[in-house]
């Protein structure tokens, strides 16, 4: 299972994106093992807005209600869990999405982590040392 940060949806939903043809790479080669986060769905659907604009976000929300991706609704031990990293990585400022993802990404024994923000996730050690797509593809 890949588990799937904020900016790596972004760049797979907009075209524009400079991103773009990579995350559509790593999603035709492993998009079915996609796993999306519950923290990261605000932020998309905020920065969808934003970026893409309301068409491109009510697309999003659309294939969400449909169920056309796969959300991990969370467990209990995920935020104290992304606490631990948060301040185990406080010189780094991760943010509580990013230390969430990791979290289930830990939790789950994710194999990979498809995200483009390399600057935090790829100076954090994770269990299971997950790779990072696309940069690791």
């Amino acid at each position: 299972m890949i588990v799937a940060d904020t900016g790596v949806v972004l760049a797979l939903l907009d075209t524009d994106d400079r991103h773009h043809a990579a995350a559509v790479d790593v999603f035709r080669a492993t998009g079915e093992r996609w796993l999306l986060p519950w923290a990261i769905l605000p932020e998309v659907d905020y920065l969808m807005v934003r970026h893409g604009g309301e068409g491109a976000a009510e697309a999003f929300r659309s294939d969400l209600a449909e169920g056309a991706w796969v959300v991990e609704w969370g467990e209990d031990d995920d935020l104290a869990a992304a606490h631990a990293l948060l301040s185990r990585y406080a010189d780094l400022h991760l943010g509580l999405v990013d230390g969430v993802v990791m979290a289930v990404a830990e939790r789950l024994h994710a194999e990979a982590i498809a995200t483009l923000d390399l600057r935090h996730f790829g100076a954090v050690s994770l269990a299971g040392s997950p790779q990072l797509l696309p940069r690791d593809a």
